[in-house]
């Protein structure tokens, strides 16, 4: 039984590292520097992403039924969707901060400068820069969407696994746990190239984010294509 469960904590951890889960943290952790902010943000999903997991996989654990396949469905297709929106606003931020040139002249000569709207378009207090307080509602609410997606496999794989609810619970409880703590490492293996290339190397920043925003799009774009194709 030991062994069941450590297998529930090991297969929790290689959860956190699926394709869909490491585009919406690298989407909401691509505006920031900090390496401990993005990290908070890494626990934060996988908080929310255990709590789904819990409550849903666990109450049809106790209820000996399992999760209807069009619910299943409808909740991926919801996470396709949540999947594009978060691409597609690193998309547009890195648009609306695109930086351009002007030319002007005096004094006889002509002179070329870079500019942002950045800060016209957006006041100090919505600004994309890190700031160390408040809760992450917004990484909480993915991560709630995204164990809510994930409740139905996990749920087969817990009754395959243990014949008592108890041990069930328990092995939906180190299921979290490990994909809380593999997500926490994968931001930290996330926020170095950011946080060093925000702090010195601008253009390779935005280089990353731009790929994480069409990365991100992309596995959205084939999530939702796929739940589509499921009833064709």
């Amino acid at each position: 039984m030991f062994g069941i469960m450590g297998l529930g904590f090991l297969l929790g951890m290689h959860h956190a590292l699926e394709a869909d889960h490491i585009a919406a943290v690298s989407s909401i952790a691509a505006r920031r520097s900090s390496v401990r902010e993005i990290v908070k943000h890494g626990l934060t999903w996988g908080l929310g992403h255990t709590l789904t997991l819990f409550l849903f996989a666990g109450a049809a654990l106790l209820l000996g039924q399992m999760i209807p396949e069009h619910l299943a469905e409808r909740l991926e297709f919801a996470v396709g969707i949540m999947l594009v929106i978060l691409g597609g606003y690193v998309l547009w931020q890195l648009w609306r901060d695109r930086v351009h040139f002007h030319s002007h002249a005096h004094d006889g000569a002509s002179h070329f400068h870079a500019h942002s709207h950045r800060d016209d378009a957006v006041p100090h207090q919505r600004s994309t820069h890190d700031h160390g307080h408040g809760f992450r509602w917004r990484t909480l609410l993915v991560g709630l969407v995204h164990g809510m997606a994930g409740s139905a496999a996990l749920l087969v794989i817990a009754v395959s696994q243990v014949a008592s609810p108890a041990y069930g619970l328990l092995y939906l409880v180190l299921f979290g746990v490990g994909s809380m703590i593999g997500m926490g490492v994968l931001s930290a293996v996330i926020a170095v190239p950011l946080a060093v290339s925000a702090r010195s190397l601008t253009w390779a920043n935005r280089g990353l984010q731009l790929v994480v925003g069409i990365v991100t799009v992309g596995i959205g774009a084939t999530t939702i294509y796929e739940t589509v194709l499921a009833h064709v």
